[in-house]
């Protein structure tokens, strides 16, 4: 019986070897490179995007929530009694690619982007030192005319004047196993402004950090710097004053969930809102607590898709 099995053994090893390099070929994996991962827990660092993306068919319901202003003090208690927040879909295409939309109360805003990694470091197999992403999105607000605060009375109310774009790229590295950095030069463009001192592409830069303090605690911070001379100089003392964003806070991992909490000075919670509309001033305490919360569901398993494929074609 044994001299049976031995010619039917060598007659199914190639078959099986076959069918192994079928499955790694399927899963787009190759064993001599291993990728980094985990540079951020989440694909966002506070506000903005970091390099991570959503993994390929999981999607992921995203819920952000801003108080109100400390400095509006104990009538308000101290911004508790005030709220913006934002529900969001992210979705992973491939590995490389994800998609996402949301719906803000800030402005009654709906929003959409793309993120598509163009580099991707790794630990091992290759000498990609880099993480590098493009991300690209629109948002419309739906308020009502009069309630706009780029339209000046009189001003025809076209559907177009609510749209505003970003483009940003996104390169960042994960120095060791505790820190990451990036940088996130970018570009707003906004459809319609109030007046012809402000400009509609708004340039910016910014970036940011994590560093990991226990297994699932890690504390993040982002800022992002506008250039000068875009964003309209206040003429009256009613006239808004805008800053440059600066968001602080802390991530924590709690099996499928990720928490973050973290104060900001910003009300937005998309490109737009947060790059270019940032009224709050840190000396003046104006600071929002805020929290996000990222609940992610397997949608499509590619890899067991995959893997089925290949036994059925072996046997």
């Amino acid at each position: 019986m044994r001299h049976k099995l031995v010619p039917l053994a060598i007659f199914l090893l190639p078959v099986t070897l076959q069918a192994q390099d079928d499955l790694l070929s399927l899963l787009g994996e190759d064993t001599s490179v291993i990728l980094t991962t985990a540079s951020f827990k989440a694909t966002r660092v506070i506000n903005s995007n970091s390099i991570e993306n959503t993994a390929h068919g999981v999607l992921d319901f995203r819920i952000s929530h801003r108080f109100g202003e400390l400095s509006t003090g104990v009538e308000e208690l101290y911004g508790l009694d005030q709220a913006t927040i934002r529900l969001g879909l992210d979705y992973g295409v491939t590995d490389r690619l994800m998609v996402g939309v949301g719906r803000s109360s800030f402005q009654k805003t709906i929003d959409g982007f793309a993120k598509y990694k163009i580099l991707r470091q790794c630990d091992q197999g290759c000498s990609m030192p880099i993480t590098l992403s493009l991300a690209a999105g629109s948002s419309m607000t739906t308020l009502t005319a009069d309630k706009v605060p780029w339209y000046a009375d009189g001003r025809t109310d076209y559907f177009t004047h609510r749209l505003s774009y970003y483009f940003q790229l996104i390169a960042g590295r994960k120095f060791s196993e505790n820190f990451t950095l990036q940088i996130m030069p970018g570009l707003v463009h906004r459809n319609l402004v109030k007046t012809t001192a402000e400009k509609n592409d708004v340039i910016n830069i910014g970036g940011a950090g994590r560093y990991k303090l226990t297994k699932r605690l890690a504390i993040n911070a982002e800022y992002f710097y506008v250039l000068p001379d875009q964003l309209a100089q206040p003429q009256t003392p009613t006239d808004l004053t805008y800053f440059n964003s600066f968001s602080l806070g802390f991530d924590i991992e709690t099996g499928g969930h990720v928490f973050q909490l973290h104060c900001t000075n910003s009300a937005g919670m998309f490109e737009r809102g947060y790059i270019t509309e940032t009224t709050g001033n840190w000396l003046d305490g104006d600071i929002r607590f805020g929290f996000n919360i990222s609940r992610v569901f397997t949608v499509h398993d590619p890899k067991a898709k995959a893997n089925k494929k290949v036994k059925e074609d072996t046997w």
